[in-house]
């Protein structure tokens, strides 16, 4: 393991949470706390901080592992040169950047704290900014709409770190995860089943005009709180526009991929439903535009979707950004019909 792929139990796709009351943990006082038993190796201290995600992946063995992997790549901490707190949804992540006796620059620690001040995600890594994309201009040359209707709650979108965790990855630079909202809420009931999350069975279009690139199906959506490393986008479809222009839509349901390869399809077609497959630890839509068809080697584009509605108000042209809640207006949906 290399220390840039330092990282320890969170989602890498999304890390998302149920709509909840504003955080009021003192997250600065208890990401100092953890790290300092993390440090310590007081593993037994630590664990009753972890919530039932994180329990479920992080044991005391996994945690030992873990810290002697730290130890012996970075050494030990010498000097901390900045601490702060950034507020994701209802969520407070704990960031320390430090330096270490074995390396030449700096470190970020950091602790994802649910509004009960339980652990949520935890990483130790170099500090992720965002990627230098040629591409920060771009205008996209194809008609898009939102790739669903109702109303979505955009968790990851912007072209910074702060709101997008996919904007340190080349071919993600711009992506967007998204989950329907209703009332404000993301889910009904405790979280532990897919169908408890609204955005679960929900119809996944195609953003503009295409043919289908790629098509998969079959994998199983996972049981919400794991995830499918083997496969990152789980069941998923890539439509190519033309133009160098191809659409990201992943974490399809299992068995609703209604497209294969070669189709042609149309703006507001169904290509299958929102699930919970692959790398991700809750049902919701990836999607992200790109000039190949390839998750990896490819350059991420910004995309600009048409005639949508971002917080009730109207938007021409535009990237919608995170905590925005998005749909299509009835009039475009009724043309898109």
């Amino acid at each position: 393991m290399h220390v840039r792929d330092f990282l320890a139990a969170t989602a890498v796709c999304a890390v998302l949470a149920p709509h909840a009351p504003a955080a009021t943990v003192d997250a600065m006082a208890r990401g100092r706390e953890l790290t300092k038993l993390f440090y310590g190796r007081e593993f037994e201290q630590l664990m009753p901080h972890f919530g039932p995600q994180m329990a479920s992946v992080m044991k005391l063995e996994t945690l030992n592992t873990f810290r002697d992997q730290v130890e012996a790549q970075l050494g030990p901490e010498t000097e901390v040169q900045d601490e702060r707190v950034v507020v994701q949804d209802s969520f407070q992540v704990y960031s320390r950047l430090s330096m270490f006796e074995k390396q030449a620059r700096p470190i970020e620690t950091s602790w994802t704290l649910s509004p009960s001040g339980k652990v949520a995600g935890f990483h130790v890594r170099p500090p992720q900014g965002e990627y230098p994309s040629p591409f920060l201009d771009y205008k996209v040359k194809t008609a898009l709409r939102l790739p669903f209707e109702g109303e979505w709650r955009v968790f990851w979108g912007g072209r910074t770190i702060t709101q997008n965790q996919h904007a340190s990855i080349r071919a993600q630079r711009f992506a967007y995860d998204l989950a329907r909202s209703q009332d404000g809420k993301t889910l009904s009931g405790d979280g532990k089943k897919n169908e408890d999350y609204f955005a679960f069975g929900q119809p996944i279009l195609s953003p503009g005009a295409g043919k289908v690139a790629v098509a998969v199906d079959g994998l199983a959506d996972n049981v919400p709180g794991t995830m499918d490393k083997e496969h990152l986008a789980g069941n998923h479809v890539v439509v190519d526009h033309g133009n160098g222009e191809f659409s990201f839509l992943a974490h399809l349901k299992q068995g609703s991929v209604a497209v294969k390869v070669g189709d042609k399809v149309k703006a507001g077609q169904k290509l299958g439903l929102c699930g919970n497959s692959g790398n991700t630890d809750q049902p919701h839509l990836h999607y992200h535009l790109a000039n190949a068809a390839d998750l990896v080697n490819a350059d991420g584009l910004p995309a600009q979707f048409q005639n949508y509605v971002a917080d009730g108000k109207p938007i021409e042209l535009g990237e919608p950004v995170q905590g925005q809640l998005i749909g299509m207006p009835a009039a475009a949906l009724k043309a898109a019909r």
